[in-house]
């Protein structure tokens, strides 16, 4: 196959893939328009106005429709107007949210009001208010959520003790950026909040550990100025994420190559300090079936530590048993939503990763799971703050 045709190949396999991930979108969003008909019936009904079943309909169908436009857009993610997003699409995704609850009361409602049947209960409970009720909270919660949470970020600071560091390299610090997801809902201007802030952390090295795209290639140039304006000693080291490969990663990474970003796709570099040599590694990204852990550790300096940067946290068994002292990693987002102070155990992550957030051990090994700084999805975060992570090395085991 040429490369052009090869080239063209990929595009209509990413294509499928949107449409087939847009469609699911509409068809949920559909689903949770259903439970919002149930609460507006109640709220309509108990205002008096004639024909509620009528008018929840029809708010339902016409708020479905709505999100059309908005999924176009942003799978793949595509600039737009500011106040557009700001004045009609974040409230609609603060509505969006809403329903989520509303729709997971309904199967409990309505259990409850059958089992009121059974027992011929006198005043059996109103599917629609419980419907009403959640709608509101999850208005509340959604809101803080979209508009406020997600914009607090947290420094968040972990020491990591390495066998045979050698002393010069003690109090080596590292700062770690992942999942940035910088387009419509995670702008530039906010990134580069991110970047002053982690300019001053005081910073050995700099790592972002993937996904630093929305999605598509509509903000490419305006990812590669914002991370061409991190600075560190042993400069910036930046590895791919699964939605890199979204869009057209191959530009992205050139135009940070050429903006003097390091780009490590199954590759390596060393940290030199006298006599004290550090490993530093990155690997590809694993959905696409790009990582190659083996291969990116080939050319590593034996006897010295190793520092693996995997997007994808799941890489972390094989990281430490081909060797890698310090695995950082992101991913997980830790769940974006999470019940507070519990978040590293219960989180919307938990059913799909093993790693979620904070920090593991294997061994010899360490992982830390940064949650991350932007979101994919709804632009929300519950339980679960924003963060930049602070890794300082220290010799021990």
């Amino acid at each position: 196959m040429s490369g052009a045709a090869g080239g063209r190949a990929v595009r209509e396999g990413q294509h499928a893939r949107r449409s087939t991930f847009q469609r699911v979108v509409l068809v949920i969003t559909a689903v949770l328009h259903m439970a919002g008909a149930v609460a507006w019936w109640f709220a309509v009904h108990r205002a008096g106005m004639p024909h509620p079943k009528l008018i929840a309909a029809a708010a339902a169908m016409t708020l479905a429709l709505a999100f059309g436009p908005i999924v176009l857009e942003t799978f793949p993610d595509r600039p737009r107007s500011r106040w557009r997003v700001r004045l009609v699409e974040l409230p609609y995704l603060t509505h969006w949210c809403a329903l989520v609850p509303a729709l997971l009361v309904l199967p409990v409602a309505g259990a409850v009001w059958t089992v009121q049947q059974v027992l011929h209960s006198v005043a059996p409970i109103s599917i629609g208010a419980w419907a009403w009720r959640a709608y509101g909270a999850g208005l509340i919660a959604s809101f803080w959520g979209v508009f406020a949470r997600r914009h607090m970020v947290r420094v968040r600071h972990f020491t990591a003790r390495i066998a045979g560091l050698h002393s010069a390299l003690a109090g080596f610090k590292i700062v770690q950026l992942s999942d940035l997801h910088i387009g419509t809902y995670t702008s530039s201007q906010a990134a580069r909040g991110w970047v002053r802030r982690a300019n001053a952390l005081g910073a050995d090295l700099v790592v972002v550990t993937g996904d630093l795209v929305s999605g598509g290639a509509g903000f490419h140039r305006e990812i590669a100025d914002v991370l061409a304006e991190l600075r560190a000693p042993e400069g910036v080291a930046v590895i791919p994420g699964n939605h890199e490969y979204f869009g057209d990663g191959e530009t992205l990474f050139g135009m940070l190559t050429a903006r003097g970003v390091r780009v490590l796709r199954n590759q390596s570099f060393v940290v030199r300090r006298g006599a004290a040599r550090l490993n530093v590694v990155g690997v590809d990204d694993v959905w696409t079936r790009r990582a190659n852990v083996a291969g990116a550790m080939a050319n590593t300096e034996r006897g010295s530590p190793t520092v693996l940067l995997a997007h994808d946290p799941a890489l972390f068994p094989r990281a430490a048993e081909r060797g890698a002292d310090l695995v950082l990693s992101g991913h997980t987002h830790g769940g974006q939503i999470a019940i507070p102070f519990l978040a590293r155990w219960l989180n919307l992550s938990a059913w799909a990763h093993r790693y979620q957030l904070g920090v593991y051990h294997e061994g010899g090994s360490t992982l830390v799971v940064s949650a991350g700084l932007g979101t994919t999805g709804p632009p929300i975060r519950l339980g679960v703050a924003p963060e930049l992570v602070v890794v300082e090395l220290r010799p021990g085991g």
